[in-house]
């Protein structure tokens, strides 16, 4: 006789009503989760594919601003589950990262391949190759340009028209007697650190050489190209990390946000394609543009298998494809492919989307791994320079580690710093200012600053209020027109000790910013317990920004924003 079905206490027979119920609870479920790995598949890999011994795996680094286009073409090659002879499967791992982690990856040999923004950055990996091996052989191998895009000066269409768009070619002159005429004009490039600001910067020293090819090291020297190009940069608002950042704050911030910035044309015409109500529209510097140029780039590594050199070329192979080259030109990029015309029904390359696909008129070429060099350290000359105040957070509450990364954060900041003609100071505060390090130029501050950071303490409450406002009240004292005036102001908790409310704060911010210099103010949250609300309060008054950081990210966080300077 067959013993009945029971429940696991054994209690009673199980009605078949209930079992029906309980078998198709498990086949709904069962269902759920084929339909969630089917969703998840469809998304593309959000975590890098373990890898496996029968998969060949190539670890591709690429530039944030791609990201969309990168990972839908990535996924799109994977799906195609090609194999090597002796019958791997070849995947395209992909990693996101900027410049200068792209080349700490490719030196530590975690990357096979790279596909920076610009092929500028190849050079700057091969040198570091050379100079860690003490060889001579670089690390950079076969390289192929898939996508360009050329670098703008992207304005509201209203300021460009007032300049003379579109019937009028506008340049870096134009850009430098608006902001002479107008003080209220803003507008800004990133810095040499990034791409489009070092392209953009290397278009500014061919239009002081009255040059269109063959930039040499001695016409980037000459005086009369330092002198244009200084005149240019004085009018800079702010510098920055990038031309991602920049487009996310334009599209937060709309129009109240800059006039005018330097972006790559692609990520001009996503704006377009996205948002809503004012258009950016793209100026091609009439003296002449550069190009981002998009190569991947194989890399030589010592661990380089046959099967990862395979997995390279048919991923190359597939970027030059029809397929994806019609994919890379639906996001807004130029096909490397030049018989894929640019005014074809899916272009995006179009008036309506605040771009002209006959423009530049004038290509700049790019110019030798040496000049370009020479730019990036005669830049620090020609720029705007900078008076900041670091509000520095010592309250109690700061004690142990996170004051441990806040003082490394901070020597971090101060390095980044590297004209001795920049101006920096230092509020630390606690229940109220417990320590105030004036603006002084680096040359005579640095080792002040230094050893102030050094012997940072925390103890007491929390004045985030009153330091800023110090620091405020000094940079309006000073009234210096000529340079960036700026704080970067970091707490870890809530304001409790001051004497100036934030209605008041925001209120001398806003006022001070419209009748006196313009100050910009970037805060940091640094934890969990700080008061962002405050914060962004503070930031949003005098146009800035306002961040979180943690132990993990606020040294990163103060290198970026060491950038804007």
């Amino acid at each position: 006789m067959k013993r009945p079905f029971r429940t696991q206490s054994n209690t009673g027979r199980l009605p078949l009503a209930v079992l029906a119920v309980v078998v198709a609870i498990v086949l709904l479920l069962a269902m759920c989760l084929t339909a969630v790995v089917v969703l998840d598949s469809l998304r593309g890999p959000q975590q890098p594919p373990t890898p496996s011994a029968n998969t060949a795996v190539l670890t591709v680094a690429y530039s944030p601003e791609k990201e969309a286009l990168f990972a839908d073409l990535v996924v799109k090659f994977n799906t195609q589950n090609l194999r090597t002879p002796d019958g791997q499967v070849m995947r395209i791992e992909p990693v996101k990262l900027d410049p200068e982690a792209m080349i700490d990856a490719a030196l530590d040999g975690k990357v096979e391949a790279i596909t920076p923004d610009s092929s500028i950055w190849l050079d700057q990996v091969d040198r570091a190759w050379r100079a860690r091996t003490q060889g001579e052989s670089g690390l950079v191998g076969e390289t192929k340009r898939y996508a360009t895009s050329p670098v703008v000066i992207a304005m509201w269409e209203d300021v460009a028209k007032a300049l003379g768009y579109p019937g009028t070619p506008i340049g870096w002159n134009d850009v430098l007697a608006r902001a002479r005429v107008d003080p209220n004009f803003k507008w800004s490039h990133p810095s040499t650190t990034t791409a489009s600001g070092l392209l953009a910067t290397l278009a500014e020293f061919y239009a002081g050489a009255g040059k269109t090819r063959g930039l040499t090291e001695e016409d980037a020297r000459a005086q009369v190209t330092l002198d244009y190009v200084a005149a240019i940069e004085k009018t800079v608002r702010f510098y920055g990390e990038g031309e991602l950042a920049v487009i996310q704050r334009a599209k937060q911030e709309g129009r109240g946000f800059l006039d005018a910035f330097v972006v790559s044309e692609q990520l001009l015409i996503d704006f377009n394609k996205t948002q809503r109500g004012p258009k950016l529209v793209a100026v091609y510097p009439k003296e002449g543009t550069l190009w981002a140029d998009h190569p991947l780039a194989l890399l030589e590594q010592p661990t380089l298998t046959a099967n990862q050199r395979l997995a390279f070329g048919r991923f190359r192979d597939w970027l030059l494809s029809r397929e994806a080259q019609m994919r890379i030109l639906s996001a807004g990029y130029r096909p490397a492919d030049l018989s894929i015309p640019l005014d074809d029904a899916s272009s995006p390359i179009t008036r309506a989307n605040g771009v002209d696909p006959k423009e530049p008129q004038t290509a700049l070429q790019i110019p030798s791994p040496n000049v370009v060099q020479v730019v990036r350290d005669v830049w620090f000359y020609t720029k705007r320079k900078t008076n900041v105040f670091l509000v520095v957070d010592t309250s109690g509450s700061m004690a142990g580690q996170k004051l441990d990364s806040a003082r490394e954060a901070l020597r971090i900041f101060l390095d980044q710093i590297k004209g001795d003609q920049e101006q920096v100071g230092l509020v630390e505060f606690a229940t109220s200012i417990k320590d105030l390090i004036d603006l002084k130029e680096m040359s005579a501050n640095r080792a002040t600053l230094v050893s102030t950071v050094d012997g940072l303490q925390a103890t007491g409450n929390t004045a985030l209020l009153d330091a800023v406002a110090q620091a405020y009240d000094r940079l309006q004292a000073r009234g210096d027109r000529e340079r960036i005036n700026a704080i970067v102001a970091m707490t870890d908790g809530k304001e409790n000790a001051s004497r100036i409310s934030l209605d008041q704060l925001t209120r001398k911010i806003r006022d001070g910013n419209r009748t006196g210099v313009p100050v910009v103010i970037f805060c940091i949250a640094y934890g969990n317990d700080a008061d962002m609300k405050v914060l962004q309060a503070i930031a949003e008054a005098s146009g800035g920004q306002a961040r979180k950081g943690d132990l993990e990210t606020i040294r990163q966080l103060y290198k970026i924003l060491s950038t804007y300077f």
